[in-house]
C-alpha cells in the first residue's frame, strides 16, 4: 500500500511521512537511520527485523549506525516519540486556530485524521509496535497520547456544558473519535486525498455529537 502512497511524490517522502517530521534530529546520518528503521519496521515489523538490514538500508556501515542508536528498541522509541510528539503538536496548532469550542473540535478531527493520512507508515508503525517497547521506557510515549486524549475529552466536555455536544459517555466518545482517526493510518494507500478524508471525517464526527439546531433552540 505504500507503493501507491507515494504517486507523484518522492518514494521516500511518502514511506516517512512528513519532510519537517525528523526536523528535530540534527544529525543527517541518525535522521537517514530513523528513516531507514521506519520504513523496515513498517515492511517487516520490528522484530523480524534486523539492524543489518537497517544500516545497510540507510547506507551506513552498523558501526556507524551504532554511534546514534544503542539499539534496534532506542530507534523505535525515538520513532515513537517523534511520532506521538508531531501528533500532539499538530492537535494544538489546530485548537489554537478555533473561534469556538465547535470549530475547535472540528479543526482538531480534521487535522488528526489528516495527519494519520499523510504520514500513515509512521502511525502504523506507532500503533502495531506499541506494545513492543517495554514499561520502563514507555512513559513519555503515554504521556504524549494521554495529553492528546485530553485535548479532545476537554473540548467535548465543554461542548456538553454549553450545550452544544450530545454525548451520552465523555469517554466512549473521545476514544471513538480518535480511533476513527488512528485507524485511518492501517488502510489508507493515498486515497481519497488526505483533506478531502479529513473534511470526511470531521464532518461525519460533528453529524454524531452536535445537538440539533432545533434543540439548540429549545434548550436556549
Amino acid at each position: 500500500m505504500a507503493a501507491r502512497a507515494g504517486r507523484g511524490a518522492d518514494a521516500a517522502s511518502a514511506q516517512t511521512g512528513d519532510p519537517n517530521l525528523w526536523d528535530r534530529v540534527e544529525n543527517a546520518s541518525a535522521r537517514r537511520v530513523l528513516q531507514a528503521a521506519l520504513v523496515s519496521f513498517s515492511e517487516r515489523g520490528y522484530h523480524a527485523t534486523t539492524t543489518r538490514r537497517i544500516s545497510q538500508r540507510a547506507d551506513l556501515s552498523p558501526t556507524a549506525m551504532y554511534a546514534h542508536y544503542r539499539s534496534k528498541m532506542d530507534l523505535l522509541v525515538v520513532i515513537s516519540e517523534i511520532g506521538h510528539a508531531a501528533v500532539l503538536e499538530a492537535v494544538d496548532a489546530a485548537i489554537a486556530d478555533g473561534t469556538d469550542t465547535t470549530d475547535r473540535v472540528r479543526r482538531l478531527v480534521r487535522t488528526f485524521t489528516a495527519w494519520h493520512a499523510r504520514n500513515h507508515t509512521v502511525a502504523r508503525v506507532l500503533q502495531y509496535e506499541m506494545r513492543t517497547i517495554p514499561a520502563e521506557r514507555f512513559g513519555p510515549i503515554r504521556a504524549l497520547r494521554r495529553d492528546t486524549e485530553a485535548r479532545l475529552r476537554d473540548l467535548l466536555r465543554a461542548g456538553i456544558a454549553e450545550s452544544v455536544f450530545a454525548i451520552g459517555d465523555l469517554e466512549v466518545a473521545t476514544v471513538s473519535i480518535l480511533s476513527m482517526g488512528i485507524d485511518v493510518a492501517r488502510w489508507y494507500d493515498g486515497e481519497p486525498d488526505p483533506t478531502a478524508l479529513a473534511d470526511a471525517q470531521s464532518e461525519l464526527v460533528m453529524r454524531m455529537i452536535a445537538v440539533p439546531n432545533q434543540e439548540r433552540s429549545e434548550i436556549g
